[in-house]
């Protein structure tokens, strides 16, 4: 498409801009222009055209001309390309019908900017105008324009005897110094410096370091630990060429079908012949299989729907295309197209290697037919981007038209070592093997580390449940201990009645023997100290006044008994407390507990009588 611009949308505002070579012509009413532009973007042109004024801008290249007469643009302008010989060739109408524009040969007079030619001195002595203003005058800042009227250089072709030093590159190893004066402009697209004068040896040597030098091993841990979900899905997507035949066997050229778009750009090809000699055609196949693995990579990882980034990941996974690299082996197009997968995608797994490896086979399996349906969806993708679409010009236009033209049996014989290819981690020369040993051995570490402590969680969880039934019979005992710790002075009746109540106690036995023991006691004339007032006390008090006493104590001990008796029947049914006896003569029993522990201490029994 040719886009006549106004002022406003001059091409101008490129930066870096390549002078094409060109020649004029002219007859009474039109003049012709024919610009050779090799290697250009062929979907859109601009040309300005006013009065003396000719611009002509097809990235990267620029042409302005000052012409020695008029020209006019009244829709009598016509444009046309030829993709082949790279030559654009423009009809404009002069203003005035039947002008002669003298001097159409004088190429450097054209390419000098306007107003250049005018008598106006070159330099200017500003020295009158600096002392003026010496005396503090300012000059004013005025923002001018900027002058795009750029200096401009003739292009000159470069003789045969310097191209063949140059060394070879593109489809078949048929161009050079194409990156002479586009190095530039190019350097977004290949990864070589200079590729005129690098040979293929340092090429390939340089392209190993870089490889060695960007790959991530934390990436590829990533992709190979924490995205297998993804990963997954990714492999069982099932791409378009997986659909055209169930039977590998079988050349299924026939199911092929091409779209419209596809057709057309077909149609715009011109049918050409390649001489190529055995080793060349050995190149130029194992670079076709480079080209299209990183082709079905894109399409695997984009789920067959191609984005902005297609057109990077196609040329950083093809060495072919990036580092114009020329193989020697399909095994060292596998090496080369695994390393570079491992290092520059968004997705970095080994299996999707061995993946693509398997959709090359299958696509040279099913005919040519299915690869001229990759190389055109190629060509449209580079098509489509700035500054790819050079990689068209170098390669896949070529491709496209060199791949209709050869023997369907050449690529069925292809697909075989493709199928029996032997693709793996150690191949590759980035040590995947060691690491992912080492990760293995921190993945374990890192379990038995959860384990121990899951388990000691576990054990501490497990304590905790059976401690408490563990500690119940303490509790207990401490209840028990509680109820039977020593209890303050009391009556013997109470101390009775209490141990009478609690019949579950494990002192109930100990404590009717001890109340037995005492009663034998009284009855064999325990002395029992007597609390009397002192008034009342008779040294001089007869025998038969003791043994009335003892009498009375007997009676009383028989009576507190029997009353205990009775009372802890009651207790047992109806475990309410009853009310105390009377107080009379206390009496403190010491605990079995106490009894037991360290302290030497004799069993005190004090009763205490008190007198009507």
């Amino acid at each position: 498409m040719v886009v006549f611009t106004d002022e406003a949308r001059s091409p101008l505002l490129c930066v870096i801009m390549i002078t094409p070579a060109f020649e004029l012509s002219q007859d009474a009413n039109f003049l012709t222009v024919i610009i050779r532009v090799p290697y250009t973007r062929t979907s859109e042109f601009d040309i300005y055209i006013q009065e003396e004024d000719l611009k002509f801008y097809a990235k990267p290249y620029f042409l302005r001309l000052t012409l020695p007469g008029r020209i006019v643009e009244d829709g009598r302008e016509k444009a046309s390309f030829d993709i082949d010989k790279g030559l654009f060739t423009l009809h404009v109408p002069k203003e005035t019908a039947g002008q002669h524009f003298e001097g159409l040969e004088m190429l450097t007079s054209l390419l000098a900017p306007k107003g250049s030619r005018s008598a106006k001195p070159l330099v200017e002595d500003t020295g009158v105008l600096s002392e003026a203003c010496g005396g503090g005058c300012e000059e004013e800042d005025e923002e001018e324009e900027f002058d795009w009227e750029i200096e401009q250089e003739i292009y000159t072709e470069t003789s045969a005897e310097t191209l063949k030093e140059y060394h070879k590159y593109g489809f078949g190893n048929l161009r050079s110094g194409v990156f002479t004066r586009l190095q530039e402009e190019l350097n977004e697209v290949i990864d070589v410096k200079d590729p005129d004068n690098t040979a293929p040896e340092l090429r390939r040597g340089n392209r190993l370091d870089a490889e060695t030098s960007i790959f991530c091993a934390d990436h590829y841990m990533v992709n190979l630990y924490e995205d297998e979900e993804e990963i997954r899905n990714l492999l069982t997507f099932k791409p378009w060429w997986r659909e055209l035949s169930p039977d590998s066997s079988a050349n299924s050229d026939t199911s092929i079908t091409f779209t419209e778009e596809e057709k057309e750009q077909m149609r715009k090809f011109t049918n050409r012949s390649y001489l190529l000699d055995k080793k060349a055609r050995f190149h130029v196949w194992l670079g076709l299989v480079d080209i299209i693995l990183a082709y079905v990579y894109d399409v695997r990882t984009t789920e067959g729907e191609h984005n902005v980034e297609s057109a990077w990941t196609i040329r950083k996974l093809s060495g072919t295309l990036s580092w114009l690299e020329t193989y020697h082996s399909v095994q060292d197009v596998l090496v080369s197209f695994g390393r570079r997968t491992l290092c520059y995608p968004l997705y970095r797994h080994f299996s999707l290697i061995t993946r693509a490896v398997k959709d090359v086979a299958c696509i040279f399996q099913s005919g040519k037919a299915c690869i001229l349906k990759c190389l055109l969806a190629i060509h449209k993708i580079f098509r489509e981007n700035d500054p790819a679409y050079i990689l068209n010009d170098l390669y896949i236009t070529d491709y496209c038209i060199w791949i209709q033209r050869i023997k369907s049996k050449h690529v069925l014989a292809l697909a075989e070592p493709l199928r029996n290819a032997k693709l793996q981690k150690k191949h590759l020369e980035l040590e995947l093997e060691l690491l992912e040993q080492a990760a293995e051995l921190v993945l374990k570490e890192e379990e038995d580390e959860e384990d121990s402590s899951s388990g000691s969680d576990s054990e501490e969880e497990e304590s905790e449940e059976e401690q408490p039934e563990e500690t119940q019979p303490e509790e207990r005992t401490e209840n028990d201990q509680t109820e039977i710790r020593p209890l303050e002075p009391q009556v013997i009746c109470e101390v009775l009645k209490e141990e009478a109540l609690t019949e579950a106690s494990p002192l109930r036995v100990e404590s009717r023997r001890m109340i037995e023991e005492l009663g034998e006691r009284l009855e064999e004339g325990l002395t029992i100290e007597e609390d009397v007032p002192r008034g009342r006390r008779s040294i001089s008090a007869s025998n038969t006044e003791g043994e009335r006493e003892r009498k009375r104590e007997g009676d009383y001990y028989h009576r507190c008994a029997a009353e205990t008796e009775r009372d802890a029947t009651k207790a047992a049914t109806s475990r309410e407390l009853l009310d105390p006896c009377l107080q009379r003569n206390p009496l403190r029993i010491i605990s079995t507990d106490e009894l037991d522990s360290d302290d030497d201490g004799d069993l005190l029994l004090t009763v205490v009588k008190e007198g009507p």
